[in-house]
């Protein structure tokens, strides 16, 4: 009897519709993570599991989303004024979507093969757009010019470079501007160039002499606007360039110029250097009520200059 239930029993099995089972996931698949047509990063499902229980690792994944933004991210461009005059307009720039990316990753880890999936992104808009930068080229609030000799030609490539920099630049309500922070390290990378001929007194940096009169030229501009300085310290002797105990020197690594907008409008800085003079202009809103200073100017002659070292 036993062997006639059991030869009923698979008779049954047999005529019964065979379900098919899933295929186990294969702990070694990856997951390509891909971004404008190149493969930005790949991970192993077995990376991402919890020990005994086939789960996602939620902090190793966090960690794996941090490195995909890494190596996507693109910081905003902001709008600026052209060598023309005209407006160059902001660019967006694009972050990870970690909560797209995290679905994604989901799908990938409770399959069975590798896969490949292209990194969502979030825009990251320009704090600087061009109809901010329109609505500040209305008032001129405060000026300053210094003069060097172009015929220095590294000094002078500095000096313009730096000023580049500084061009443009956008300082909102209560934020502060540092010199450092916005020129950046001067490297021969980035195109400075070292300047074995500099001003008496002057702070040279080797590569990147001459930036301190950029930095000078911009504390007389904005001190004149009525912006308010917060940091600022003086070569140990004078620099011709700007008038005695108006200087601000700065070195990478070292002093810094800042100075924070007081106003309830942003305001705008202008830098030009060419032809021997270097020029800052300070712009905002018609809208603002400035509070401007007296500053005293500096004569329209070339500063002394001496070799570098026979100080």
């Amino acid at each position: 009897m036993r062997t006639l239930k059991w030869i009923v029993l698979a008779a049954l099995a047999l005529s019964l519709p065979q379900v098919e089972r899933p295929a186990a996931p294969t702990p070694d698949a990856e997951l390509t993570v891909m971004h404008d047509g190149q493969a930005v990063l790949r991970a192993k499902r077995s990376d991402y599991t919890v020990p005994v229980v086939p789960l996602v690792d939620a902090g190793r994944m966090d960690e794996l989303a941090a490195r995909v933004d890494r190596a996507v991210r693109t910081k905003p461009v902001d709008a600026r004024i052209g060598p023309d005059g005209g407006i160059v307009p902001e660019q967006a720039g694009h972050r990870l979507d970690r909560e797209k990316f995290a679905d994604a990753f989901q799908v990938f880890f409770y399959g069975c093969e590798s896969a490949s999936v292209e990194a969502p992104l979030l825009p990251v808009h320009a704090k600087v757009d061009a109809e901010l930068i329109a609505s500040l080229r209305e008032k001129a609030i405060g000026r300053y010019v210094t003069y060097f000799n172009p015929r220095n030609r590294n000094r002078a490539h500095n000096i313009a470079l730096a000023a580049r920099a500084i061009d443009s630049k956008v300082v909102f309500p209560g934020e502060t501007f540092s010199f450092n922070e916005t020129v950046g390290i001067r490297t021969v990378q980035k195109g400075y160039l070292p300047a074995p001929v500099i001003v008496r007194g002057e702070l040279s940096e080797g590569v990147g002499g001459g930036i301190c009169q950029v930095s000078s030229t911009l504390y007389n501009a904005v001190d004149r606007a009525g912006l308010t300085i917060v940091r600022r310290y003086s070569h140990s002797r004078h620099v011709p360039y700007v008038p005695p105990g108006r200087d601000a020197t700065v070195s990478w690594g070292g002093p810094d110029f800042a100075f924070l907008n007081p106003y309830s409008q942003p305001v705008l800085i202008r830098a030009y250097a060419g032809g021997g003079t270097m020029v800052v202009s300070v712009y905002s809103s018609e809208l603002l009520e400035s509070s401007p200073r007296d500053v005293p100017r500096v004569p329209p002659k070339l500063p002394e200059e001496t070799k570098a070292g026979s100080e």
